[in-house]
């Protein structure tokens, strides 16, 4: 029996598949979701988004949550990073409870565990990329926000660019940035959203590089939502969504 049995036979089925063969000790699990729902709509006419989703994620892993438009990948990521709130299941990232915790705690519990990266940048266009990237840090109270800002900023190639607005940089310019202000807090688990679905091919190739070198470099669970199969092979593991369930999780 390998040595993740004993934990795995209380796991549901669809985990089990994944993690029967692997060694695995509970402390390494970054995300833990169990038969996670999300209805929106009203009470009459509710819209089913996501339908009893179970789902373990360890600490260190790249995953892609593979889907079709509409498939429930993006509102299983806004579940998970706490930014919409399960109708029914359990969530629990870094061994809290989502679930448990009113919006205040919720926005506590994201800083320094969560950074994410959207597909449309969201930098504040009155700040620089210096002051977009030291924002978190200093919402976190980190009295060296601006130093550590700017060694994020050099690490991915715009040590050249601390004083420049987004308006003044290149889409693929404005991702890099994205990245540090996601990476600059350390956080334990990443989150990048269709992260090169605004950038052409070969600049979406160099994001993405740089995306898994600063996942190693702070040794972070990375999770990449995406509808292209060439993004997701590049993951260790990847989570097929289909109509809000999960249809496959396999590793790459």
């Amino acid at each position: 029996m390998s040595a993740s049995a004993p934990y795995c036979q209380y796991l549901p089925a669809k985990e089990r598949s994944f993690f029967m063969h692997m060694p695995i000790d509970p402390a390494t699990i970054a995300i833990r979701a169990h038969n996670v729902t999300l209805s929106l709509g009203t009470r009459d006419a509710p819209v089913e988004i996501l339908t009893g989703v179970d789902l373990v994620m360890l600490r260190g892993e790249s995953i892609a949550i593979l889907g079709a438009s509409g498939s429930g990948k993006s509102s299983l990521m806004a579940v998970l990073c706490g930014l919409e709130r399960a109708s029914g299941g359990d969530v629990h990232i870094g061994g809290v409870d989502f679930g448990a915790l009113d919006e205040d705690a919720l926005a506590r519990a994201r800083r320094g565990r969560i950074g994410i990266v959207l597909q449309s940048f969201h930098l504040l266009p009155t700040m620089t990329a210096l002051e977009n990237v030291a924002v978190p840090l200093e919402l976190a109270g980190d009295v060296d926000a601006f130093a550590r800002a700017a060694d994020e900023l050099r690490a991915v190639g715009l040590g050249h660019r601390l004083d420049h607005y987004p308006a003044q940089l290149s889409g693929g310019e404005q991702q890099r940035v994205a990245i540090a202000r996601a990476v600059a807090p350390r956080p334990t688990i990443l989150f990048a959203d269709e992260p090169t679905g605004n950038l052409d091919a070969t600049t979406g190739i160099t994001i993405m590089d740089l995306l898994f070198d600063r996942q190693r470099a702070a040794g972070a669970t990375l999770v990449i939502i995406t509808h292209d199969p060439s993004l997701a092979e590049r993951c260790g593991r990847i989570v097929e969504m289909r109509d809000g369930q999960i249809v496959s999780d396999r590793t790459a």
